[in-house]
């Protein structure tokens, strides 16, 4: 394999994740990376989500048991996980409000929190009504 075939892959792998409303797994970058490099292999997959993710371009987001890949450089921001279609998506604001100065009730010092939310993305609330 040449180290064009192998930045190409990363640079398809890095857009794949940058252009996505929410963190993915590895099955659904490998999808649509596809759309691209139709001759992509799940190994391949693998060995550039590790190593994007040793270069802090990526990192990983685990929720419910399983790793997810979104892009770094987003800022503070959480996720909601829909029921029904399984998606998930990056919320831009912070449904959580902490006292002023990091503390919580009790003396706990709170130097970061994440927040995944549950229920129907708009699409699938759609279908109920």
């Amino acid at each position: 394999m040449t180290a064009t075939r192998s930045t190409r892959q990363r640079d398809v792998i890095s857009r794949v994740l940058t252009d996505a409303e929410g963190p993915l797994g590895v099955a659904e970058v490998l999808r649509r990376a596809q759309a691209d490099l139709p001759g992509l292999g799940i190994a391949t997959v693998y060995r550039t989500l590790k190593l994007l993710t040793e270069q802090r371009r990526i990192h990983p987001v685990a929720l419910d048991g399983e790793t997810l890949y979104e892009a770094s450089g987003r800022g503070h921001h959480h996720h909601f996980s829909c029921n029904r279609c399984t998606r998930v998506f990056t919320l831009h604001s912070c449904p959580l409000s902490l006292p002023a100065g990091g503390m919580y009730p009790g003396g706990f010092v709170v130097e970061a929190h994440e927040v995944t939310l549950y229920g129907l993305c708009p699409a699938c609330a759609a279908q109920d009504s």
